[in-house]
């Protein structure tokens, strides 16, 4: 297995990061096989969406629908308010995704891309691995 570890910096606000041009320069030229992204965070995921048309914006206003940061709705107490919710996130979207690798390239769709997901201002910093494990 060949793996390595990038810091992306997400700021202070929710957001989603593209990470499809940076996953497909690791497995570039690497053959067959499978690419493995994870996110070593409590309070951040990974999904594959079609970005660029407004799905980012939508993604994090369906989670503040699903998982509301309002202050006092949430047991979890410690960092900024509705912190909360940002532990329950990975429940909803995985801390990790794997995606097949065929000649290397990532097998995504046409409008598919890799991007982390972050709700939690309070780090304003996240470390993915990107992980290929040759088939």
């Amino acid at each position: 297995m060949e793996s390595i570890e990038i810091t992306v910096a997400t700021g202070r606000h929710p957001t989603v990061v593209d990470l499809t041009s940076e996953a497909a320069a690791f497995v570039s030229g690497r053959g067959d096989g499978l690419l493995s992204v994870f996110v070593p965070h409590a309070t951040a995921g990974l999904a594959i969406i079609e970005t660029g048309a407004g799905s980012d914006s939508d993604l994090l206003a369906s989670i503040d629908d699903l998982l509301p940061a309002q202050e006092g709705r949430w047991r979890h107490r410690h960092g900024s308010p509705g912190h909360g919710r940002d532990h329950v996130l990975p429940a909803w979207i995985a801390p990790s995704v794997t995606v097949p690798v065929i000649g290397g390239r990532m097998t995504l769709g046409t409008w598919q891309s890799l991007v982390l997901v972050d709700t939690n201002g309070d780090n304003p910093t996240r470390r993915v691995r990107f992980s290929f494990i040759a088939g």
